[in-house]
């Protein structure tokens, strides 16, 4: 599987406690879509994959970046 490089968290002192909670809830929210994502597109078959243009390949890129009409 591949590693996606994440933006590190600005925790500099403009920043409250409550905006930086929230953006690490937001990143746990998105790591989920993304591991949702990644089972989904893995347990369809390569015509399913192929009818979004995507081979068994090209799941790990789709993952991260995601998909049109997906």
């Amino acid at each position: 599987m591949t590693t996606a490089a994440l933006p590190r968290l600005d925790t500099g002192p403009s920043h409250s406690l409550s905006e930086i909670a929230v953006a690490f809830f937001e990143g746990v929210a998105e790591g989920r879509q993304m591991e949702m994502r990644y089972e989904r597109l893995s347990r369809m078959s390569n015509a399913e994959l192929a009818r979004f243009g995507l081979t068994r390949q090209d799941i790990p890129r789709a993952t991260v970046n995601g998909i049109k009409g997906f």
